[in-house]
């Protein structure tokens, strides 16, 4: 959420810092923003909207300086406007700023009392005010950030740059993710690792409370107690080549047809080619042992972890606790001695999610996460990380990391019910085989997508819509459902398809186009059952099964999508590939902005 770009260079940033603001797109933002020392002063260029509009500044007026910091911005506090784009500056200081400022009400109440004038509606703009008020009274740019942050409460992530010293950057970090990259005679900041790739592969990153004074000829680290300290130099993998799109209209749309290539990517890693044994990295305690899974996560994450709770108390026969990261540690739940804390994020920097990992922590469980990010906050503070290989993923709404992160726990799954002996090694087999086939069956899935992009148009005028599943695709009822909420704004809600005669069959009639997963396996009849009960209240059905299950509810449906006949085991993954599709194509059809839909974050670093 936002995106931060700060560089001291040799040459004039301005062209880098708009590169380094393109490669951050993808965690979603409404406005944008440069500043830079131009002769001792510092200037501005700020835009509503997207960074066209900031490139369009910078065409009809230029900034030079060698030294900057580059924005994005996700509203918070103030509307997504110029006047609250980011840099906020002062005469002497510009800053930038992840996070929200949670006392700035009273911070902002002081700094008014001695005489700053503000002109937005944000919090950030106390920051530039208060280094400013301690700047006045005599203190050194690096004594006046330090006083600052003993000030502000909340999470953040800052960069600053001062007009009294042309070779000082400085950034903070608390709660959000900064990273400090090495070039030759230039320096860098940066959100991640991906904003900085072009520019430096040889990182630092910040750890929660440390802040960092950057200069051409090095960096000094200090953490929460301003004392001098260290933090390790890392290559980053990440390539420097800007991802593309290539063929395909949408970010969204390639990472679609990736799921094949990443799914068999991250099965690879995980399942033994000749024996289909389940191998997972060396773990810190013994899987046998844990009793008892806390899954927590967010968004699409959190449905993956919904599905994951299925697999595992079935197949592993291990009890699972399933909770949103937003809400997880506020519940101040007790977790049992030796049991195992599971953390579901794309990014690695979710912030609820690091939060909750922190409270387990705390209460001494062991941490497993699974994301897609290696130098990601999450990662580093976890004992084991499973890594879904599913490459950068630029559009805001999640598909294939989705994807990769069920074939990843449906890995742990199985190793865990093989180590406690809840399986044998015939099911293993058998679940393995399962796994293995589920890239060429995702390759079939795709084939329907023009099918679906004409099943879109039956959705698209549609002010409403439901999505039902039982079981294992109850998640990804909740998902397509999401899905569509995301890009397309029409409203749409997932149910656990058992309780549509408990209230929400009331919402059924020819207007409210309802989808169905129905995959064959025990709970097939149960799902036939309530797609008849729609029928015969004129709901318009459209049936995501196999060839049988289509034959045996073909009079009861509008439409149908045949998708293969799989282990239900996992269906759920298979079953999310239409939905995606279907959310995509209806949204192209109503014309959004699908790779980066209205108040949406791809990285959302703020509670």
């Amino acid at each position: 959420m936002c995106g931060i770009i700060g560089i001291i260079g040799t040459k004039p940033v301005a062209p880098s810092l708009v590169d380094g603001l393109r490669r951050l797109e993808y965690r979603g933002y409404d406005s944008t923003g440069i500043a830079t020392l131009v002769n001792g002063q510092i200037a501005r260029r700020r835009a509503e909207g997207k960074l066209v509009n900031l490139e369009r500044q910078l065409a009809e007026a230029p900034l030079d300086g060698v030294i900057g910091i580059g924005h994005t911005r996700w509203a918070t506090h103030g509307g997504p406007t110029e006047r609250n784009a980011h840099p906020h500056a002062t005469r002497r200081v510009a800053v930038v700023h992840n996070g929200i400022i949670e006392n700035y009400q009273q911070l902002k109440t002081e700094l008014v009392a001695s005489g700053a004038v503000f002109e937005t509606d944000t919090d950030t703009e106390v920051i530039p005010h208060l280094v400013s008020y301690y700047l006045d009274r005599g203190l050194g740019p690096v004594a006046a950030t330090a006083a600052t942050l003993k000030r502000l409460e909340g999470a953040f992530a800052l960069a600053l740059i001062f007009a009294d010293d042309p070779d000082l950057m400085i950034g903070a970090r608390r709660g959000t993710p900064l990273a400090v990259g090495y070039g030759q005679g230039e320096m860098f900041l940066a959100s991640d690792a991906f904003a900085m790739a072009p520019l430096s592969n040889r990182l630092s990153y910040l750890e929660d409370g440390d802040w960092v004074e950057v200069r051409r000829s090095g960096v000094i680290f200090h953490d929460a107690t301003d004392a001098v300290i260290t933090r390790p130099i890392s290559i980053s993998s990440i390539s420097g080549a800007m991802v593309g799109k290539g063929e395909y209209r949408h970010f969204m749309l390639k990472e679609i047809f990736e799921q094949p290539q990443v799914i068999a990517q991250t099965l690879n890693a995980f399942v033994h080619p000749s024996t289909g044994r389940i191998t997972l990295p060396a773990l810190p305690f013994d899987l046998a042992a844990v009793p008892r899974i806390t899954i927590v996560a967010c968004g699409t994450a959190f449905y993956a972890g919904m599905v994951a709770k299925y697999w595992f108390e079935q197949i592993a026969r291990v009890p699972v606790e399933l909770d949103v990261g937003s809400e997880f540690r506020y519940r101040e739940a007790p977790m049992p001695a030796g049991g195992v804390a599971l953390f579901i994020s794309q990014s690695g920097e979710t912030l609820d999610t690091l939060e909750a990992l922190r409270y387990a922590r705390r209460q001494d469980q062991h941490i497993l996460s699974v994301v897609n990010v290696v130098e990601s906050t999450i990662a580093r503070e976890s004992d084991a990380v499973f890594y879904t290989l599913a490459g950068p993923e630029i559009g805001v709404a999640s598909t294939k990391a989705f994807t990769t992160q069920l074939a990843v726990l449906a890995c742990l799954a199985i190793a865990m019910g093989r180590a406690n002996g809840a399986i044998d090694h015939d099911r293993e087999a058998t679940l393995s085989a399962a796994l293995r086939e589920v890239p060429a069956r995702a390759a079939e899935v795709l084939r329907h997508d023009a099918l679906i992009g004409r099943l879109a148009r039956e959705l698209a005028d549609a002010r409403d819509a439901l999505y039902i599943g039982r079981g294992s695709t109850y998640p990804i009822a909740l998902e397509g459902a999401l899905k569509l909420k995301e890009i397309s704004y029409i409203h749409a809600e997932g149910y656990a398809a058992g309780e549509m005669k408990h209230g929400p069959i009331s919402l059924i009639d020819d207007a409210v186009p309802v989808i169905a997963l129905a995959p064959p396996g025990a709970l097939f009849d149960k799902v036939a059952s309530n797609v008849q009960e729609v029928a015969a209240r004129s709901g318009k059905v459209l049936l995501l099964s196999d060839a049988a299950g289509i034959e045996r509810l073909g009079d009861k449906v509008r439409w149908s999508i045949d998708l293969p006949r799989v282990d239900p085991f996992v269906a759920p993954i298979l079953y999310a590939i239409p939905v995606q599709l279907l959310a995509y194509h209806t949204a192209v059809l109503k014309g959004t902005d699908v790779d980066q839909p209205r108040n949406l974050a791809k990285s959302v670093t703020v509670e």
